[in-house]
């Protein structure tokens, strides 16, 4: 009797110790970037190593392609199917062509979430937009409008610098900023959208070529962290400093020295270490199992309210200037 009691209390404490394990398993994700390199994504990836940090049982595989091309993040995804994660974060190159492989991850019982540039809806589980589309096309016309005021100017031609044709959150908002332009401003002629395929080289040489080929150009809007910091370089290399100005989507640690230049009036970014986070935790809760069709945790960010087709929105971005860029430009 006392043997058999003996054996009941060891099948209890193997049974409590395996439950136990299982419940902390890490939660392995990949944060797959548009690109290794790239400032903003290495602030979104602090913010993802924050929430592992909160949870405690994530691991993050920060991971992407030198260049920003589906094909190496094709072959980054791959790597991370072998590596059997439990759950994939990507910022797509091009949002059609990772559908195939992202259904292979999905098939294989990964959860795939995109976040910052989305995935066909059938790639995905759920895409997370920095902020509403509409409400950063409006503000990225409405900041040209400034800039173009800026030069002494009351009307004027803007161009647009972005990252790569096939980027679906650079279309979108493009997109956007048309519609504002015919909506709200007439004062403004757009006369180019050009690409720098988020290069540096590339897209200083882009800003350069929209200076030279159009000589009354007031302001560039660059979507894009690596396309703002490169035409605001290329203004001030071509003696263009209160003559044009740049303005679009940019980190105040990169862009506080051009805007004590003058070559930035002001730009506005929401913050990539609270979108870095937001995807990890949204990934984590998937897995997890917590949510619903309509609503996913995501930590101290609160709740990602999801639309019919899974797309949610973070926050509304911010607008930096002389007056605040340095209080965040230590921060991101």
């Amino acid at each position: 009797m006392f043997t058999k009691f003996k054996t009941l209390v060891a099948i209890s404490a193997l049974t409590l110790a395996v439950t136990s394990v299982q419940a902390a398993e890490t939660v392995r994700i990949g944060l797959v970037v548009k690109a290794l390199g790239i400032g903003f994504f290495e602030a979104a990836h602090e913010g993802a190593k924050e929430a592992a940090a909160e949870m405690g049982d994530i691991e993050v595989i920060y991971t992407g392609p030198t260049t920003t091309t589906a094909e190496g993040q094709i072959e980054t995804i791959n790597a991370l199917i072998a590596q059997k994660v439990d759950a994939i974060a990507v910022s797509a190159n091009d949002g059609d062509a990772l559908v195939p492989i992202l259904k292979k991850a999905k098939s294989r019982g990964i959860k795939v979430i995109s976040w910052d540039s989305g995935v066909a809806d059938e790639g995905r589980i759920l895409h997370l937009n920095p902020s509403s589309n509409a409400l950063i096309g409006a503000m990225c016309v409405q900041l040209a409008d400034d800039a173009v005021k800026a030069t002494g100017a009351q009307s004027g031609e803007v161009a647009i610098l972005s990252a790569t044709p096939t980027s679906t959150n650079q279309n979108i908002w493009i997109e956007e900023m048309k519609k504002t332009l015919k909506a709200k401003y007439p004062n403004l002629t757009l006369v180019a959208t050009v690409y720098g395929d988020d290069l540096s080289d590339k897209s200083y040489r882009e800003a350069v070529g929209l200076m030279k080929s159009y000589p009354n150009l007031k302001a560039i809007i660059a979507p894009t962290t690596v396309g703002i910091l490169a035409a605001a370089q290329a203004v001030e290399d071509q003696k263009m400093v209160g003559k044009i100005f740049v303005t679009g989507l940019g980190l105040p640690s990169e862009l506080a020295g051009h805007v004590d230049l003058n070559s930035i009036k002001s730009f506005a970014i929401w913050n990539p270490i609270d979108l870095g986070y937001s995807a990890t935790m949204l990934a984590y809760n998937l897995v997890k199992g917590n949510g619903s069709a309509t609503s996913v945790p995501m930590g101290r960010m609160g709740t990602a309210q999801l639309d019919a087709t899974g797309n949610a929105a973070m926050s509304d971005p911010f607008i930096y200037d002389a007056s605040n860029v340095h209080q965040f430009a230590d921060i991101f």
